[in-house]
């Protein structure tokens, strides 16, 4: 996979460049941007009966905010500190003292609050049950919660029980506990939180390339020719990579953005740890393409067109020939598909004219070295599958693979979700190996027991499947969740309810309340309070973006006395399910995991000897396809021709995308998004749409369509004219239901949308579309 060894973090120069500021007003004053000291001084005031453990949480343990990978407050990419506010606004989760019990007397009462009120009463401080009609959670002890678990697993078919695991701090130790035991139950209905964020990155991934993970590092972008953003804000979203950004435009590299929405995040950027930063920001992106949502695989293709041109004109001007003569298939069916298309189409669809694209088509070319990130513009598509694959293709026509300052990056907005695939937590995969019949074999002779042989559905199908029919053997009977707030990440919340509420038993394993945990189910709600990592025994690994696998210590401090270490209650559960072959799922210690990690993921050899703070090991080596060589069954990667999707934006709608404003997942910290000063309910238009509907700035308009209906006030910004934005999750209500990506399984969150003025809209009128709308696409799971 890879042999060169990262060589830790490079020095940072911090010396004054002007012709990167973003403003001669010192700290940004009257500019909007985030206020990173008033939003510490805050931090710490939240904490303040707590500060001790807060401090040692921040200097000892590995980052549970986004998946850039840091212990203690210094990074593996650059010498100085490393801290974000993603990581200080989850802070609280960890310190909090447990709920008032008062609250649990009256669920009608917490079921006004809105997740962010819930998430402030307090941790969950001991098991509890809900039963129908009831309004009030009733303690119950820990063995009566896992009995009646376990009664109810031995029930119901292995294939009418389902597990899911979210991206909240969750440890490689926990994962693969949760893998392991669902096999150990007879099920494969086990997914993680990727399958709503990087799915689709995995898959094509795993199909273009054969890996599934970043081929680079973050130093890589320090230095490179070029660095391109697909539908990714990471100064948004991973705010400590801004200090990457600035050193890679020090190193001369250019930095380009293609995104609907001209995002302010990427344009400007005060870095707090950099003190000409700090003081008179960055200007970060050296060029915006503003791309149509779901445009970006004619941009693609687009580009290829152009270089399959300019070869005619001059072989060897804009594709590594030798490169890909040696290491890739399909090059002459990839062109054969490119040229045929026209560029009215490409056009069309891109949003963007044949000359622009001549532009980042000739950028390409002539950069030497070249480094490709994405998130979730890229992934949460019908098509997000498709999508990766055209990075890929780009990628190894230019031969930006296993070198330096080359390579893919999706980058992660959870600490530790790149490691839930790997660990096995997910249906179509087991630990090292996709769920095929090679690791079943290798698996089950490390497990001891038998791999159920049928496919495990994805989470959304899960969740549906609970409205099946009584007797259907897919029937989801007892979901049991180790965090998740389906109400606010899912498409469509209205029905998720009704699917959360036709669960027989439902068990919530977290450490907080949230709207999803107060909604009924047939027979019960179980809660069961888990530990953080920083509180699990033993200590706990999480693998970032670029494949660092970081070693957390358990950290001295308070705790909840009756919450428990999440690998160990699912220890515990299977025992009790399978009392009669429970050495086959007994871990003594997350040492024992660990150890038996290495054996069941070759990539993790190593994981074994993780054991004090600071330890980590980066598994592939520092660049995956090194020299070209690409774990396919052949050895080469694969160049595919990909169809441009027919949109289905019938005539007089505008395209909808979700954004994320001041939040970590569903989780907000903010009404007001600090880089456009945008309200939760704020729709992002650009202003000449707006005029043509004689739409004032701030005036409350209404979004909808025959999904739902979205009622918010017009924001003239610089998005893509046709393209609009709203809040997720306050915009899920417009998002189609039971719409998949193809290949890896992903909610499709893109619509099109009508927009008229709230005075005048007519609630009553037919909303169904005269044109035919996107059709319910079914997984395929082959």
């Amino acid at each position: 996979m890879g042999k060169t060894k990262h060589n830790g973090p490079i020095k940072l120069d911090t010396s004054w460049e002007p012709s990167l500021w973003a403003s001669l007003m010192p700290m940004g004053l009257g500019k909007i941007k985030p206020h990173h000291i008033r939003d510490t001084m805050k931090v710490m005031y939240d904490n303040r009966d707590n500060l001790g453990y807060a401090y040692r949480i921040l200097t000892q343990g590995v980052c549970d905010g986004c998946a850039l990978g840091v212990s203690g407050l210094y990074d593996q990419t650059l010498t100085g500190p490393h801290l974000c506010t993603t990581r200080l606004n989850v802070l609280r989760l960890n310190t909090m003292p447990a709920l008032d019990t008062k609250w649990l007397e009256d669920v009608s009462a917490l079921q006004k609050l809105s997740s962010v009120e819930l998430r402030k009463l307090g941790r969950i401080p001991f098991p509890m049950s809900r039963k129908p009609g009831e309004n009030k959670f009733t303690r119950i002890t820990w063995n009566e919660a896992l009995n009646r678990i376990a009664s109810k697993i031995k029930g119901i078919s292995p294939k009418q029980l389902a597990f899911f695991l979210t991206a909240r701090g969750i440890t490689n130790e926990v994962y693969y506990t949760a893998a392991k035991m669902a096999r150990f139950l007879g099920t494969n209905n086990i997914d993680n939180a990727s399958r709503i964020c990087h799915s689709p990155s995995k898959t094509a991934l795993k199909r273009t390339l054969g890996i599934g993970a970043s081929s680079c590092n973050y130093q890589d972008w320090i230095g490179t020719d070029v660095l391109v953003f697909w539908g990714s804000v990471p100064a948004n979203n991973q705010p400590v990579s801004t200090k990457y950004m600035y050193a890679a435009k020090k190193a001369g590299t250019k930095i380009i953005l293609i995104n609907p929405y001209r995002e302010p995040a990427m344009e400007k950027y005060w870095i707090p740890s950099v003190p000409d930063s700090a003081l008179f920001g960055t200007k970060i992106v050296d060029d915006f393409y503003q791309v149509n949502i779901g445009g970006d695989i004619a941009f693609m293709n687009g580009v290829m067109k152009h270089w399959f041109e300019m070869e005619k004109e001059n072989p060897g001007s804009a594709i590594n020939h030798a490169f890909v003569k040696e290491h890739a298939n399909g090059i002459e069916q990839l062109r054969e598909h490119v040229m045929k298309l026209s560029w009215e189409e490409i056009e069309k669809s891109s949003g963007l004219t044949r000359e622009r694209l001549k532009e980042f088509a000739v950028l390409l070319a002539n950069s030497k070295s070249g480094v490709f990130v994405w998130s979730m513009g890229l992934t949460q598509h019908r098509f997000g599958t498709d999508n990766i694959s055209q990075v890929a293709n780009l990628a190894v026509l230019r031969g930006f693979m296993g070198r330096k300052h080359c390579g893919v990056m999706p980058i992660r907005g959870h600490s530790g979700v790149q490691g839930s695939g790997e660990m096995g937590a997910d249906p179509f995969s087991l630990p090292g190996g996709d769920f095929e019949e090679k690791s079943w074999t290798r698996i089950e002779k490390l497990w001891g027991f038998p791999i159920p042989k049928w496919q495990g559905d994805i989470v959304g199908v899960t969740l549906e499947n609970a409205l099946l029919p009584d007797g259907h053997e897919r029937k989801t009977r007892l979901f049991y969740t180790s965090g998740g707030n389906f109400l606010e990440t899912m498409p469509d919340p209205d029905f998720m309810r009704k699917c959360l509420e036709s669960v027989e038993l439902r068990v919530h394993q977290d450490i907080i309340f949230n709207t999803s945990t107060l909604v009924d189910a047939k027979e019960e709600v179980i809660i069961l309070p888990a530990m953080t990592r920083y509180e699990q025994p033993g200590g706990g690994t999480s693998t970032s973006t670029e494949r660092m696998v970081y070693f957390s210590a358990e950290i001295d401090g308070p705790r909840i006395e009756e919450a428990r270490s999440e690998w160990e209650i699912y220890v515990d559960l299977a025992a009790r399910v399978h009392p009669e072959k429970k050495h086959l799922m007994h871990f003594g210690s997350a040492a024992e995991i660990r150890a038996e990690i290495a054996q069941a993921n070759p990539n993790y050899d190593g994981i074994q000897h993780l054991k004090e703070r600071g330890d980590v090991f980066q598994w592939g080596g520092a660049w995956l396809c090194e020299d070209g060589k690409f774990p396919t069954e052949d050895g080469r990667a694969n160049l595919l021709p990909i169809e441009i999707p027919n949109l289905n934006k019938p005539q007089g709608h505008f395209y909808v995308t979700t954004r994320r404003g001041k939040q970590f997942n569903s989780m907000i910290y903010s009404n007001k998004d600090p880089f456009n000063n945008a309200d939760r309910y704020d729709v992002l238009i650009n202003a000449e749409d707006a005029r043509e509907l004689r739409i004032a700035e701030g005036e409350n308009i209404v979004v909808y369509n025959k999904y739902g209906t979205f009622q918010g006030r017009a924001k003239f910004e610089a998005t893509k004219r046709g393209n609009v934005q709203v809040h997720w999750p306050e915009g899920n209500v417009l998002i189609p239901k039971g719409v998949y990506e193809t290949y890896a399984g992903i909610p499709e969150y893109n619509t099109a949308v009508k927009i008229e003025k709230a005075d005048t809209f007519n609630a009553n009128k037919d909303l169904k579309y005269k044109e035919k709308p996107i059709e319910d696409l079914e997984v395929n799971v082959g």
